[in-house]
This record gives structure tokens, C-alpha cells and sequence, in this order.
């Protein structure tokens, strides 16, 4: 792919180059076998304060019950009917830009994580069954024609409290009406994160689920959704929300919505532990990644 840097027309958007894929799996397979090192959490700490964000906008069927902020960035379009437990509307705030930005540089880094291991054998459910009945802390990917979950998804840490999970989606995650994701074994969560990078748009219809979701386009339910630790995060369009509990603060008695290293105090964002990325040898890319990124957003 060429384009000439003379001319800021010729440049094509981080969000295009991010949504073919071109550039986030063109990194993932650069450092796919890095070696592992500790950092700061996957989510900077205008996007950790957000429960529920959206770039086009937020719709809400009467009444969500929200855990953390709400809101969305450049597009003012929040609706109403929100009972807050914690956070507050942030309708094209300078928090909510700042959170769009860190959503971008978080999509970038997921995708450093690399392919991972494989899910083969037609769905979650099957892969899980031939695996000890659960998912061990790692990265995944699902290629796009694998059914996507039906039943109990079970993230089991091992015991481990600082266990991460990442999902790699180079298209649509699909949960049916009858799945649930749980997470178990990782003591109180607050040192755990559970990822789930969508290149596409996300669709979850189960009553329970756990994590961030990083979605690129559409986020929506079928409604009575329960996230006691997560977020839904729309990267380029709206997230649609019917009757649902979405909340960064129930995580197993913890806070940090499955961040890793990220603890939701009173009104603020902090923590100091790490996750597994990659090498600081191998973060050259990545600050190639995100350097392109604010000269796309300065030029376009």
C-alpha cells in the first residue's frame, strides 16, 4: 500500500486502516513472537473511566443501569433513561474525546498481542470441551466463520490473580441468547484483564457477560444484559443499549472492569501492576503505530 505524504488527501484514516485490518494485523504478525515484559494497563485512563462509550452516538431502551461514565465522542448523542451507580453522562466531552483516542491507541496495542492460539472445531463451545472445559489465560483468535458462543464460556485463571485473556476477532463476535461468559479462579480480578478485540461489530445476546469489548463498529444486545466487570467501547459507531447493567466496579468484589492493573477508586483511575506485552525492543512498532496515528488525526 503507497500513499503520498505530500498531500494530507492521499493519507487514508487511522479508523479505515484499522477496520480493513491492514495495519492492526500487519503489527500483530511483526511481533506476534515477542517475548513478554511488564507494563501499564491496555486502557489509558480517560477510557478506563467509561463503562459504555460510543462515536456516533449511545441509544437506551429504559431503564440501563450504569456502573462508570457513559458517553460518546465526536457525535453528542447519549439518550436518556440511565440510572448511575457510579460516573456520570459525557456527551462529547473532553473526557469522552480523550477516551476515543486512548480507544484507538488500545485497539493498536490488542492487536500487538498476535494470533495467539487458534479456536478450531466449529465454535467456542466445541473448542472449550476438548480443552479441560475451560479457557486458560492467553490470546485467541476466532476466524470469522467459527460459530460464536452458545453456551458457558468459562475463563478459568488457575489461581493466577494477575491471569489475562485476549480474543482477537478479525470480524463479528455473535453470543447467543443462551451464553454466558464467567471468569474464575483469579482471586478478587483486580489484577486481571479480559479482552475482546472486534474488527467488526459485536453483537451480545447472552445474560452475562465479562470484559472490555473493543469493537470497531455497531455494539448491541437483545436486551437484559448483565456486565458486572466490563465496558462497551464503539471505536467508529454507536453502542445500543435495552434494559441493561453495564458496570466497571462488580469485579468479584473488585474494581477496574477487567483491566488489568487498573483500580477504580473514588473518582479517579490508578493501580500500578502489569500485563504481558510485548518486549520494549518490539514497542518500536507500536510507537511507529500510534505515531501515525496522531499524524492522521492532525492531517485529516
Amino acid at each position: 500500500m503507497r500513499f503520498r505524504s505530500d498531500n494530507p488527501k492521499n493519507i487514508p484514516s487511522m479508523r479505515s486502516l484499522l477496520r480493513s485490518g491492514r495495519l492492526a494485523w500487519s503489527l500483530a504478525g511483526a511481533i506476534c513472537c515477542a517475548s513478554p515484559a511488564i507494563a501499564t494497563p491496555i486502557l489509558g485512563p480517560d477510557l478506563a473511566s467509561f463503562a459504555v462509550l460510543g462515536a456516533s452516538g449511545v441509544t437506551n431502551v429504559p431503564v440501563s443501569i450504569i456502573g462508570g461514565n457513559l458517553g460518546s465522542a465526536p457525535n453528542a448523542s447519549v439518550g436518556g433513561g440511565y440510572i448511575f451507580t457510579s460516573g456520570s453522562l459525557q456527551a462529547n466531552t473532553a473526557t469522552a474525546q480523550q477516551a476515543q483516542l486512548d480507544l484507538d491507541a488500545a485497539i493498536i496495542t490488542l492487536s500487538a498481542f498476535g494470533v495467539g492460539t487458534t479456536v478450531t472445531g466449529g465454535n467456542f463451545d466445541a473448542w472449550q470441551a476438548l480443552h479441560g472445559g475451560v479457557f486458560l489465560p492467553g490470546t485467541y483468535t476466532i476466524p470469522a466463520a467459527l460459530v460464536n458462543l452458545t453456551g458457558n464460556l468459562i475463563l478459568d485463571g488457575g489461581g493466577n490473580n494477575n491471569a489475562v485473556w485476549v480474543f482477537q476477532f478479525p470480524s463479528t463476535l455473535i453470543t447467543s441468547t443462551t451464553s454466558n461468559v464467567l471468569v474464575q479462579n483469579v482471586g478478587n480480578g483486580a489484577n486481571v484483564g479480559v479482552y475482546w478485540n472486534v474488527h467488526s461489530a459485536a453483537t451480545i445476546n447472552g445474560t452475562t457477560f465479562a470484559g472490555n469489548v473493543l469493537a470497531h463498529d455497531l455494539i448491541s444486545s437483545d436486551g437484559n444484559l448483565t456486565m458486572n466487570c466490563g465496558r462497551l467501547l464503539s471505536a467508529t459507531t454507536q453502542v445500543t443499549l435495552i434494559q441493561d447493567s453495564i458496570s466497571i466496579t462488580g469485579c468479584n468484589g473488585s474494581s477496574g472492569g477487567f483491566d488489568q492493573g487498573v483500580d477504580i477508586g473514588s473518582g479517579g483511575t490508578g493501580g500500578s501492576n502489569g500485563h504481558v506485552v510485548p518486549e520494549p525492543s518490539t514497542l518500536a512498532i507500536l510507537g511507529f503505530g500510534l505515531a501515525l496515528l496522531g499524524v492522521v488525526r492532525r492531517r485529516v
